[in-house]
């Protein structure tokens, strides 16, 4: 069974976590929410969710991908040195990446999308530096997933889905939630 952790921070875009928990979790993925400063953290628009764990706890694992939500908090992403250690881990081992929003500027952030077809929300685009940008609603480059907000939520998650389980499943959730 595939394994994926999505870290949450305050201030994360709750349609783009939730959207992806709910779909990997269909498709029969294992999928582990990390908070990260806390337990229980609160998107950005006053949703509270609990974790599964903490990011320490989360660390302590392997996962076959690292699924990133964006929102006004993405910053505080990249100031957890846990965090940024196992995303260069994931790249480093070419397992998968998937960033949606202002996510997509942490991988960037770490040099990791250089030279790379990418997108990203669009007031996000000049934290890019190095990546092909492009204005589809998904891109996929080689293990690196990106996506550009809330809208592109569930092609972003079954795009994510199709990675890790097959093409198959991921038709199946499509359909299970009348989205094809």
């Amino acid at each position: 069974m595939a394994k994926v952790l999505v870290p949450l921070v305050d201030g994360f875009e709750e349609v783009e976590a939730v959207t992806a928990v709910d779909l990997l979790r269909r498709a029969g993925v294992k999928v582990i929410t990390a908070g990260i400063g806390t337990t229980n953290p609160v998107g950005s628009h006053g949703m509270a969710l609990e974790a599964d764990v903490t990011l320490e706890e989360a660390a302590r694992a392997e996962y076959d991908a690292i699924v990133l939500p964006g929102g006004p908090g993405t910053p505080r992403l990249l100031e957890s040195e846990i965090l940024t250690k196992m995303i260069r881990h994931h790249a480093e081992r070419g397992k998968l990446l998937a960033a949606i929003c202002a996510a997509p500027t942490v991988l960037a952030s770490l040099g990791l999308l250089e030279g790379r077809n990418a997108t990203c929300f669009p007031a996000k685009e000049e934290k890019m530096a190095g990546a092909k940008l492009s204005h589809e609603p998904v891109v996929v480059d080689g293990h690196f997933v990106t996506s550009r907000g809330a809208g592109t939520a569930v092609p972003f998650a079954l795009k994510v889905a199709e990675h890790l389980v097959g093409a198959e499943t991921a038709e199946k959730v499509s359909r299970s939630i009348i989205y094809t």
